[in-house]
């Protein structure tokens, strides 16, 4: 991946939708080299996928989830991830093992994602946090 690649990543994560003619544009080069650059990143696993962010009035927060020390953290956060309120699972470094990023109707619905986490036996605590606003970096 070039300098290229990584200038027309960054209009794409602020942007999935941005006509790669005006990507083009941007990044001084041609609407097929965008067109070919995307597909490669693409079908080589750099784009996972394109995505939505949408600003309904539901509630979102990050829960931390901290597994015990025999657990495969790939295994918790695969199955978490699948849950559908979870935006993003994150296996992260540090004091917790697991982040999820989720969108809920409401409080009750945060704390019903917080109850069902910890039914899980291999979890051992949670640490919740709402988000209160969000910018695109």
């Amino acid at each position: 991946m070039d300098d290229l690649d990584r200038r027309i990543l960054n209009i794409l994560r602020r942007d999935a939708r941005t006509p790669y003619t005006e990507i083009a544009e941007r990044v001084g080069t041609s609407e097929g080299t965008v067109r070919n650059r995307v597909e490669r990143l693409t079908n080589d696993g750099v784009i996972e996928r394109f995505t939505v962010s949408t600003r309904t009035g539901n509630v979102k927060a990050m829960i931390e989830v901290s597994v015990a020390v025999d657990v495969d953290t790939t295994v918790v956060c695969d199955q978490m991830a699948e849950w559908e309120e979870v935006d993003f699972a994150w296996q992260v470094s540090g004091e917790e093992d697991v982040v999820l990023v989720v969108d809920c109707a409401d409080t009750r619905g945060v704390n019903e994602l917080i109850t069902q986490a910890r039914e899980l036996e291999e979890v051992k605590r949670t640490k919740t946090r709402l988000i209160l606003d969000e910018r695109l970096g």
